[in-house]
């Protein structure tokens, strides 16, 4: 059951965070943090995160400086980023070097992220 799937959604916006909650409550178990190093505390405190998907410009730490940190002491979680901009050449590398699984654009498509979500779970 999909519910048992544990996501992190890490936006430095409310309106974000709220939209993303309010279209994959019924999907996911979701978690969320506003900043990068909230993201850190809350993975800290919940080992049962498997999906981590980050907005890419936040003010502290961007989405890929956040996942590179994560991914030091959560390795076998999946990470993606979600932005409201185009391909960047910081998104694209992390792609390559397959530190991020994929990225989705703002405003995201419901579908294509539990699909994203799903067939890595």
């Amino acid at each position: 059951m999909t519910q048992d799937i544990v996501i992190l959604y890490i936006d430095d916006e409310p309106i974000n965070i709220l939209l993303f909650e309010l279209n994959f409550k019924r999907k996911f178990n979701v978690l969320t943090a506003t900043s990068g190093s909230g993201g850190l505390e809350k993975m800290a405190s919940n080992p049962e995160i498997k999906v981590v998907i980050s907005d890419m410009k936040m003010p502290e730490m961007n989405g890929i400086e956040f996942i590179k940190l994560a991914k030091q002491q959560y390795p076998l979680v999946a990470y993606y980023i979600l932005t409201g901009f185009d391909m960047t050449e910081e998104i694209e590398s992390a792609l390559k070097s397959q530190l991020i699984k994929r990225y989705f654009n703002k405003p995201f498509n419901m579908n294509e992220i539990c699909n994203a979500i799903e067939s890595i779970v």
